[in-house]
Parts: structure tokens; sequence; C-alpha cells
């Protein structure tokens, strides 16, 4: 990933600077969601309407949702909230087609800005102050990984590496 031109958001608790995850998810998420579209048409899968509001409100935000706050976002307005066995089940949809990922500690779900493979090995970047996330990969980690799983004889089925710290935005607006 490259590094991206400074662009002004705002935290909960921060003025003005620079956040480098927020300005990622809004620069990328047109691009995500029209090829998740064109994804879907081609492998011959639906898109149905709870799975694209799903999808956009996870690129609407830049911090890991839960299923049940997603809920909430994106039910109907006045009208029952969705149950949550429809919202894992688009959930588990969109994680199952690489348009999502599954933040495991935090049981939460981030939108994939990226169209990397399933075998790719990913990174998250999860700042513990404003909770943003970067994903990052890299042919380097996905060498070290295969490495490590190969000296112990290790088949993964699923290659995530959740990096807990500081974005930072956050270390330099430390008060």
């Amino acid at each position: 990933m490259t590094r991206m031109q400074p662009h002004l958001h705002v935290h909960d608790d921060h003025d003005h600077a620079v956040c480098r995850h927020a300005h990622d998810h809004r620069a990328h998420a047109a691009e995500a969601l029209a090829r998740a579209e064109r994804i879907c048409r081609e492998r011959g899968l639906r898109l149905t309407p709870i799975r694209a509001k799903a999808l956009e409100a996870l690129h609407a935000d830049h911090r890991p949702v839960g299923a049940y706050d997603l809920a909430d976002r994106i039910s109907p307005a006045g009208g029952r909230r969705l149950a949550p066995i429809s919202i894992y089940r688009a959930l588990d949809f969109l994680v199952e087609q690489g348009f999502v990922h599954r933040l495991s500690s935090r049981n939460a779900y981030i939108a994939c800005l990226h169209g990397h493979g399933a075998d790719e090995v990913v990174a998250f970047l999860i700042c513990e102050a404003c909770g943003g996330v970067d994903e990052d990969s890299s042919p380097a980690m996905k060498k070290a990984v295969a490495a490590i799983a190969e000296t112990r004889q290790f088949s993964p089925s699923h290659q995530v590496v959740e990096i807990v710290g500081r974005c930072e935005h956050c270390r330099e607006n430390r008060a």
C-alpha cells in the first residue's frame, strides 16, 4: 500500500489532523463497491439488497463494525431492526467473497479496500486510540508467513495478522 497524501478528518476525540485510514476508506470505497458488484456478476452471484447495504455501511466507516451495530445502521428508519441471522448471513457471504474481513480480536468486520486473492496474507494495523484500521499485504510478509507455516508443517486456511498499537495520527496528537 502506498502512503496516501494527508487529508483532514475528525476523530471523536481529536481536532482536524492527518488520518490515513479514514482517507483510504473514503478514497477507495466507490471503487471497491464497483469491484464487488462486478465480481458478483462474473461469479454468477447475487449482491442482494441486504448484502449491498451491509457492504456500503462497512465502507462508510474506517473502524471495525460489529454485526449488531451494522444491523442498526442498515435497518429501515422507523422500521423493524433486521434479524441478526440476516446480518450474519450477509457478512458470511461478504467474507467468503473477499469483500469484507472479520477481525477476530474485535469480533467485528471491516470492508476490504483491495482486490487481493484469498491466499494473500493480510495484516491489519488496529489503532487502540481511535479504532481506525489500516490493511496491508506484501510479498515479503507472505513469504515470511509461508516459511513459518512450512517449518511447522502447517497448512493455513486463513492468513490474517492483527497488530494493535497507535496510528501515526494518534501518536502525533497524543496529549
